[in-house]
């Protein structure tokens, strides 16, 4: 379970950030040449879409990284990855399959079986 959760989280953090890039982009353009009636025009919460396109993919990625030595901070970085992502973009055609990476690979990361370490987990 450890494993499918590093390869999925990879794999939504990079998925993500394509999305991210194009979602940030699309901000600065329309900043930069303006809005064109009917075609172009500025989403809302701009600053909330660049925030999170930024930090989702970069959570979902440390989390798959995380997920085989500390599987609990792992799933919780992808679970948060997966909800900030699902909050900016919406679930579409687009952010589909990142949105449900992270969140499968956050619960199967969160949902394996053994404990990490006999230690406290800070």
């Amino acid at each position: 379970m450890r494993n499918a959760a590093l390869v999925l989280g990879i794999i939504a953090g990079l998925i993500g950030m394509i999305v991210g890039f194009f979602s940030f982009g699309y901000i600065e353009a329309i900043q930069y040449y303006g809005e064109v009636d009917g075609y172009f025009e500025q989403v809302e919460n701009s600053d909330l879409i660049q925030l999170t396109s930024i930090i989702a993919p970069m959570l979902a990625i440390a989390g798959g990284a995380m997920a085989r030595s500390r599987a609990l901070w792992g799933g919780v970085l992808l679970l948060i990855s997966a909800a900030g992502m699902y909050y900016a973009f919406g679930f579409n055609v687009f952010t589909m399959f990142p949105v449900a990476f992270a969140a499968v690979g956050g619960l199967l990361a969160v949902g394996a079986g053994k404990p990490d370490e006999p230690k406290a987990h800070f």
